[in-house]
């Protein structure tokens, strides 16, 4: 079950439960602990190198966003993907990210813009040399730096916790379709900053936070295993 985890250094602030919780979130978006599989605290324990409480900690609080589910005498299990939950998280982040880049496109420091492109570019790297995780990697700070850039990243920090689900389907459409528009998406995100164009960033956002519902389809029927059944 925890086959493959990946583990990061711990920061030396953080606290057990803190670091806990980071390196399961990472491993369930990345589908390292995969959709329906059964948690067991000892080895978690064992392979993070923590006692059990802070992993049951983590557990709890990963639960109240329903991206873990525990049975009491069964055990913990990684939630299957539920399509409601992730439009949830997709309203969610559309309609703050919509809010944000508006708010970018009032005007940036250019050296501000010049990191964006800079990541862009690496995106592209990735993209051409089949890195998926640091695409991912990459695609997740662009969204963050707008964040940063309009003073919301508390408020990006909130919506961390309910995009897990949104997050993890991301994950599978990497492995399933051409991630050549997660570079034009985000081109055409700074192209709207550049030309101080509110309304063509909103656009070229919703665009990108969209693409899921066209992918469907064949991202259900490569891993039907790992999503709920929908409600007939």
């Amino acid at each position: 079950m925890v086959q493959g985890m990946i583990l990061r250094e711990r920061y030396s602030r953080e606290t057990g439960r803190e670091y806990v919780l980071r390196i399961l979130k990472e491993n369930i978006v990345r589908l390292e602990l995969e959709p329906g599989g059964r948690i067991s605290e000892n080895e978690l324990a064992s392979e993070i190198g923590v006692s059990r409480t802070p992993i049951r900690e983590a557990l709890i609080e990963l639960s109240k966003s329903k991206i873990v589910e525990i049975y009491p005498q069964k055990g913990s299990y990684v939630s299957l993907i539920d399509w409601d939950l992730v439009e949830e998280a997709q309203f969610m982040r559309l309609t703050l990210e919509k809010a944000v880049i508006r708010l970018a496109c009032e005007g940036m420091e250019e050296e501000k813009l010049k990191g964006l492109e800079k990541n862009v570019k690496l995106q592209q790297f990735y993209v051409e040399n089949g890195e998926t995780d640091e695409l991912l990697e990459m695609d997740n700070q662009f969204h963050k730096e707008l964040f940063e850039i309009t003073n919301k990243v508390h408020i990006y920090k909130l919506m961390s916790g309910m995009i897990l689900h949104f997050d993890r389907l991301r994950t599978l459409r990497t492995k399933t379709v051409d991630n050549q528009y997660v570079v034009d998406d985000h081109m055409a995100i700074l192209d709207a900053i550049r030309m101080k164009d509110p309304d063509k960033g909103e656009y070229a956002m919703d665009r990108h936070l969209t693409r899921h519902v066209i992918d469907e389809e064949i991202v259900r029927s490569k891993f039907p295993q790992y999503f709920k059944s929908k409600k007939s």
